[in-house]
């Protein structure tokens, strides 16, 4: 069961794996939008949109239905943009953590080098 559960967990971040997927389910966050407006929001061809889509769909992270000539995409499940979120905090603190070592060095380095390199 532990190994099945592992590869559900690889499989949704495969499909996440690519920065233009993750900007089509942020996009949805609020709801459903049209196919064209997915489009325009992120600045991406047609073509490559469709790429991704596709494999968001077929991982089961996004629904889709149509409606005369347009396709409506939307987040299957809201937890993902939980997720999403959670991940931007991880990365926030990261950073937090980086931007201080990163001060702290210079401190060391000024102390080091009689405060020269200032």
């Amino acid at each position: 069961m532990q190994d099945a559960l592992r590869q559900f967990k690889a499989n949704i971040f495969q499909a996440l794996a690519h920065p233009t997927r993750i900007a089509i389910v942020e996009a949805l966050r609020d709801g459903e939008l049209p196919a064209g407006v997915i489009i325009e929001r992120l600045g991406v061809e047609q073509a490559n949109a469709s790429q991704h889509l596709a494999v968001l769909k077929a991982k089961q992270i996004v629904a889709h239905r149509k409606e005369g000539n347009q396709v409506f995409y939307s987040v299957r499940d809201p937890l993902l943009i939980e997720v999403l979120d959670i991940l931007r905090r991880y990365f926030q603190a990261h950073l937090t953590e980086s931007m201080a070592m990163l001060t702290e060095m210079k401190q060391s380095e000024s102390v080091v080098n009689g405060g020269k390199n200032e």
